[in-house]
């Protein structure tokens, strides 16, 4: 034992100690001294030298037992323990309670729109849309005055479904229709119905066709179909019972058992070819709209429409701008606009110029840029590629307009920036000639052929990658789908759906043979290399116009197209 134990008994025998307490359960003893100080000190266990001296010598000792205390202890655990589970059990039965409730509140969300915001929204508002507007005012007549229909023996379209890509207005134009009608609307999106309880969406289908039809007439708006209206049992592992059973759900409720008068269904999908043929038959969708990109005129009037509510400055002529942006939809025109608002605001000016919208134009293409590189032989570098296929553009007569160029790079090409205009009448007819293809294909490879001809082969870069990516895209649709090769007229490839939107993958594979493979390969490759050389031989004996457009482009950093086709055409007149 340790020194203060031999210690403790020499105070007991010299009467240094006034008391002793000793506490068993610790095997130690509080020891109190004539001069008032007081010492724990370790003991024995069951120490019986320490009860002999102190009853020899006379000192004192107690005894203190800390079972009761220990018991204490116990019970207020027990009682703890006990508490905090009978609290986590009322918190989980309140937490599964109010599950159920929510399952069971899902069927009875309301999905319809407050008519105050229905009743603004018009066929006036509805800009660029006048031939599927028209398609639909029978539907606002039967709406408003149903007999017209009913006396020459006509029923209204049960179903009517809006198709286009997306920010083309089928939103706003099924809106519009409520608001022309002045009728109940209910809006609601596909993926709505389905929830991670089996027969919830369903039961939401039901609910929503009750409410509807306690309100008919009136319209139900179904945006994104396509999200609950695949096609059933197909795809990676078969169907989704959910999601199937929604369909089917709303497939009775539009043309079951059940009558459904007065209630006309509008949808919205930019994806039709995944949609269940059982949905689409005449009976349910009686009517299909497909909305196409609006084209330069629809644009304008989409731009006046937004511009009624912002600052234009005298100089801004919407009419240019719509010719502008071909391949806009009513949602980019509209974000163009607001845009451009920002701009002005940031620079405190009370109007929009045309420099805001430029800008805002620059962003919607490229995103946001970045500064040109510091280190002067790579910038150099890219200048060249981009001079060269800006000539390139310019020498073969591309159909596509070419409208500046820079080097501010974006995230999406780290070549810098050259912009073409789409040709307007290729994008609306939607015909697209084997020379036009071939054409983008050289133009593509003129940053290529440029860095050839002056850096040599050994010394090209990939910052033409993304050219080159458009390259063999190009190439692949001229010989697989357009029949533009030596192959013949034969599409080898069709629009295929992706098999994880519907379609069986079992059933995909390709319809020719391994041989034929190999002779699209090198079809493809043919006529890569015969663009190379295209590009090649019209930038070959031009090095010195591309020496000086390089110097003048890093120096100014951004050069307009009027400029490089007069720079250009002085050249050729001169050689």
């Amino acid at each position: 034992m340790s020194k203060s134990y031999s210690q403790l008994l020499k105070d007991i025998e010299g009467g240094e100690i006034i008391s002793i307490l000793l506490i068993p359960k610790r095997r130690e003893v509080v020891v109190e001294f004539n001069n008032g100080e007081k010492k724990i000190i370790p003991i024995f266990y069951n120490d019986q030298k320490i009860l002999r001296l102190s009853e020899e010598y006379n000192v004192p000792l107690n005894v203190r037992d800390h079972s009761a205390e220990q018991r204490l202890a116990n019970v207020i655990t027990g009682l703890g323990l006990s508490l905090i589970f009978i609290l986590s059990l009322s918190f989980l039965i309140r937490r599964s309670t109010k599950l159920l409730n929510n399952m069971q509140s899902f069927s009875r969300r309301s999905s319809e729109v407050n008519p105050d915001d229905i009743s603004k929204i018009t066929f006036d508002d509805v800009a660029g849309l006048n031939a599927e507007s028209d398609e639909l005012r029978e539907i606002v007549t039967f709406l408003k005055s149903p007999q017209v229909l009913i006396d020459l023996g006509a029923n209204a379209p049960k179903g009517v479904l809006l198709v286009g890509p997306p920010g083309t207005g089928k939103t706003l134009l099924a809106r519009a229709i409520a608001g022309e009608a002045n009728v109940p609307f209910f809006s609601i999106s596909a993926s709505e119905f389905v929830e991670m309880f089996v027969g919830v969406g369903a039961s939401r289908v039901r609910d929503l066709f009750k409410s509807a039809k306690s309100k008919s007439p009136c319209i139900v708006f179904i945006d994104e179909i396509d999200s609950i209206g695949r096609q059933r049992g197909a795809g990676i592992g078969g169907g989704n019972d959910e999601r199937e059973q929604t369909l089917n759900q709303l497939l009775t409720e539009m043309d079951g058992f059940t009558v459904n008068s007065g209630v006309i269904v509008i949808a919205a999908t930019n994806r039709p070819d995944v949609l269940d043929k059982a949905l689409t038959r005449p009976g349910r969708f009686d009517r299909r709209i497909d909305i196409s990109l609006p084209d330069r005129n629809a644009r304008y009037k989409i731009l006046s429409v937004h511009a009624r509510t912002k600052p234009l400055s005298d100089s801004v002529t919407l009419m240019e701008w719509a010719s502008k942006t071909p391949g806009f939809s009513g949602a980019d025109l509209q974000n163009l606009l607001n845009e451009a608002a920002i701009y002005a605001a940031r620079n405190d000016q009370s109007k929009i110029t045309n420099q805001e919208i430029d800008k805002a134009l620059e962003k919607a293409r490229f995103g946001l840029l970045s500064k040109p590189l510091t280190d002067s032989t790579k910038k150099r570098q890219i200048a060249y590629q981009i001079i060269g296929k800006t000539l390139v553009a310019l020498l073969i007569n591309s159909q596509d307009k070419l409208e500046k160029i820079s080097l501010f790079k974006s995230l999406r090409d780290i070549s810098g920036m050259t912009y073409f205009t789409p040709d307007e009448e290729t994008i609306d007819s939607g015909l697209i000639s084997r020379s036009y293809i071939y054409n983008k294909i050289v133009i593509s490879l003129g940053a290529r052929a440029a860095e050839s001809i002056v850096f040599g082969a050994n010394e090209v870069t990939q910052g033409s990658q993304k050219d080159l990516e458009d390259v063999y895209f190009w190439a692949n649709q001229m010989v697989t789908k357009f029949g533009f090769s030596e192959l013949g007229p034969i599409a080898f490839q069709s629009d295929s759906d992706s098999i994880f939107l519907g379609r069986d993958f079992m059933k995909r594979r390709k319809e020719y043979s391994q041989s034929t493979s190999k002779e699209i390969d090198k079809q493809i490759i043919l006529i890569v290399n015969k663009g190379i050389n295209h590009a090649i031989k019209l930038l070959s004996d031009k090095v010195e116009l591309m020496d000086t457009l390089v110097d003048e482009l890093m120096e100014k950093e951004t050069l307009d197209s009027e400029y490089i086709t007069n720079k250009l055409g002085s050249y050729l007149s001169l050689n």
